[in-house]
């Protein structure tokens, strides 16, 4: 039987690179941050469904959607960032169901999903995994690693779940504040112990 795995974490928490190293296991990755933007790639009815809502200064001079414009706008304006999601994601669930539904029966399917606990999905899963680190360290990753202020890197991690309601759906959690070789380690722990 295929085995679904959910696996989430905050924004910084090494979630992608815990992907990575599945992938390297042998799981097949659905990552919905992957098939968001090919949902709303240039040419795609989603792209021009978010221009109808955002207006035309949203997109590149390539005619590609400026995700740092949009990304700004909607984490200003909870209402705007309802009107990007509800165009957004009915099209990553049936991409990643597609995806899903191609699987082998021994295989392993990992659900690549920052916004699994505010989307509500958890219970779709036979297992959850969530990246966790402290937000300290979220907003020190964020400020080095992508330029962003103190500010900016906080309303970031504000706009998300907390923490503590991550933590509460996970089946297996895997803490990322040591070293690669670590994260590594603990991954493989995780990937030994599903039950196949």
């Amino acid at each position: 039987m295929t085995l679904r795995l959910g696996l989430t974490g905050g924004i910084a928490s090494g979630k992608s690179t815990v992907s990575r190293i599945f992938a390297e296991l042998g799981a097949i990755i659905i990552d919905s941050d992957v098939l968001a933007r090919e949902v709303v790639a240039r040419g795609t009815e989603g792209l021009a469904e978010v221009v109808k809502a955002f207006g035309d200064e949203i997109l590149t001079e390539a005619g590609e959607m400026d995700r740092a414009k949009v990304g700004a706008i909607v984490f200003a304006d909870p209402a705007m960032r309802k009107v990007l999601e509800q165009v957004i994601h009915p099209r990553v669930f049936l991409r990643a169901l597609e995806i899903d539904e191609a699987a082998g029966e021994h295989d392993v399917v990992i659900n690549d999903i920052p916004l699994l606990v505010e989307t509500n999905q958890a219970d779709r899963f036979d297992a959850v995994v969530v990246v966790d680190v402290p937000t300290e360290l979220q907003v020190e990753r964020m400020v080095r690693d992508r330029g962003m202020t103190v500010e900016e890197a906080q309303g970031r991690i504000a706009a998300q779940t907390s923490r503590e309601q991550r933590l509460a759906v996970a089946t297996y959690v895997i803490e990322n504040t040591g070293t690669l070789a670590a994260l590594h380690d603990r991954v493989r722990e995780v990937w030994e112990q599903l039950p196949r």
